[in-house]
């Protein structure tokens, strides 16, 4: 089959696109010139079989559940994929958050820009999943193109928190962390670019851990930036999620954030082996800048995490208040890479981006350009607003702020790494408030944005400077739940998951969200 061709107007717009003019006697020139060349040989890459990984496990497209059978609104499809006959994760069931592909399954990514595509593969971790004998049961509903920590900007409808219906239960993993809190799966996979498996954790009562970066394979996952691009397990357990953890990470050979000088080492032979329920000597640092954040910070929520830290010292843990200057600055490296990274990534790059070697889900590319020409007008307004803002500075100044961003991620990383040197984790508050209202269907722009990216302050640091960072439930306030973030050194996970496992079984673990009426 033949690719399009353009005609002479089409070379005409593209010259003036890249501020040159073609003359008509140059359109018809360069014309013969590319018909015999470089689109000839597109003709021949597209009559090409690319390979495209066979899918093991029988499994049909699934469908959309009715509003009865989905009363969070955090299914965007149900289905059912047994895994292998026995493994580590045999009997357990999973959500998968609906930016990664699962074969033949609808994928929507939030958006309606994406509705109707299937995916050819499976995502790395979806056939880890299924390998080690986990059932799968579906896709969770994530926010539109996951750039939101509220749960409110999804196309399918906002997701609701089962503690209280009315209010957010965090984002952009928001289907995801529901269905573990509400019991409608054992565990779930998220996705995490600025705290979005953190955040959801946190207001929803359950664990959910961003690793190291590069640890967790993300081949087949929509991304928003490779850079902070993470992949994670959630669960109602500390348990569920080192064992989860244990099946996903280690490289697959596809994925470029694995082989970067940033990237994680191999993972451990088993992060349950750390679950020894003892914190005797651990060293922590409270971090001060990560509390009484000015017009945000609830002083319920800085006194249970305070209070948290204070239950870990009588369990032996060794505590110190430290001041991490730089925290606080953190957000503009974060919102320079994300912006401009967002803008390159995922809209102009079409979900996938180029430039790297590894796995490419062709069909999401050619499905999303389609999309995204077409529907334009629907993103949502916290991707419009992260689009216009990184668009603009990229036209302006050609990614030079990004760059500086990027320059300045190692100069941040250090910051940690100096307290970590003397300190095994850093302790802060995953969220600085309770989970807020969910916004009206005719909320303004301006509150719908300040819903989706105002509690993002503790959590994105973490994704630019790659470090692994858990949420770990630790106290009710006014019956919502309270989230504490544990930080480790890079590749470190095992320590956190020793802290979690230890708080959940002599301190605190969550009651369950009350039952939908």
């Amino acid at each position: 089959m033949a690719v399009a061709r353009p005609t002479p107007d089409d070379l005409a717009r593209l010259a003036e696109r890249f501020h040159f003019t073609l003359d008509e006697k140059e359109q018809a020139t360069y014309g013969a010139i590319l018909e015999g060349g470089a689109f000839a040989g597109y003709d021949t890459l597209d009559a090409m079989e690319a390979p495209v990984p066979a899918t093991s496990y029988p499994r049909g497209p699934g469908g959309r559940p009715s509003e009865a059978d989905n009363p969070y609104g955090a299914w965007y499809v149900k289905t059912r994929i047994e895994g292998a006959p026995d493994g580590p994760l045999a009997g357990r069931t999973l959500a998968v958050k609906d930016n990664v592909c699962v074969a033949g399954v609808p994928m929507m990514n939030g958006t309606v820009a994406l509705e109707g595509y299937l995916p050819e593969a499976d995502a790395t971790v979806v056939e880890r999943v299924l390998d080690a004998g986990g059932t799968i049961l579906g896709k969770s509903v994530c926010e539109h193109l996951c750039f939101s920590g509220g749960s409110h900007t999804s196309d399918t409808g906002p997701v609701r928190n089962p503690y209280d219906l009315t209010r957010s239960a965090g984002g952009s993993s928001s289907g995801s962390a529901v269905l573990v809190a509400a019991g409608e799966v054992d565990m779930a996979i998220g996705g995490d670019q600025g705290g979005s498996v953190r955040m959801p954790a946190g207001w929803t009562g359950i664990y959910g851990l961003k690793p190291t970066w590069g640890l967790v394979p993300y081949t087949g996952a929509m991304p928003i930036e490779p850079t902070v691009d993470h992949l994670g397990p959630m669960a109602r357990t500390t348990a569920d999620v080192a064992l989860l953890l244990g099946v996903l990470a280690g490289p697959d050979g596809f994925d470029p954030r694995q082989g970067g000088p940033q990237s994680a080492p191999p993972p451990l032979p088993s992060y349950t082996d750390a679950l020894t329920g003892d914190v005797t000597g651990l060293r922590l640092a409270v971090v001060r800048e990560g509390f009484a954040i000015a017009g945000l910070s609830e002083p319920e929520v800085d006194a249970a995490v305070r209070d948290a830290v204070t239950q870990l010292a009588k369990l032996g843990a060794v505590v110190e208040e430290v001041s991490i200057p730089w925290h606080p600055m953190v957000m503009p490296v974060w919102s320079a890479v994300a912006s401009e990274g967002m803008a390159n990534t995922m809209i102009t790059g079409n979900g996938m981006g180029t430039g790297w070697r590894g796995r490419y889900t062709t069909g999401l590319l050619e499905h999303f350009a389609r999309g995204r020409a077409e529907h334009a007008q629907q993103f949502s307004p916290t991707v419009k607003l992260t689009l216009l803002a990184g668009q603009w500075m990229l036209n302006t100044y050609g990614g030079a702020y990004y760059a500086k961003a990027q320059n300045l991620i190692g100069t941040v990383r250090a910051a940690y790494d100096e307290v970590l040197r003397d300190h095994d984790l850093l302790v802060m508050p995953t969220l600085p408030m309770v989970a807020t209202e969910i916004p009206a269907p005719d909320a303004s722009i301006e509150e719908v944005c300040a819903r989706g990216l105002e509690m993002i302050v503790n959590t994105a640091p973490f994704d630019v400077t790659g470090h692994p960072a858990m949420s770990v439930p630790c106290a009710m306030a006014g019956g919502l739940p309270v989230g504490m973030m544990l930080v480790g050194r890079h590749g470190d996970e095992a320590t956190i998951l020793r802290a979690s496992d230890a708080f959940e079984r002599q301190v605190f673990a969550p009651p369950p969200p009350p039952a939908v009426v």
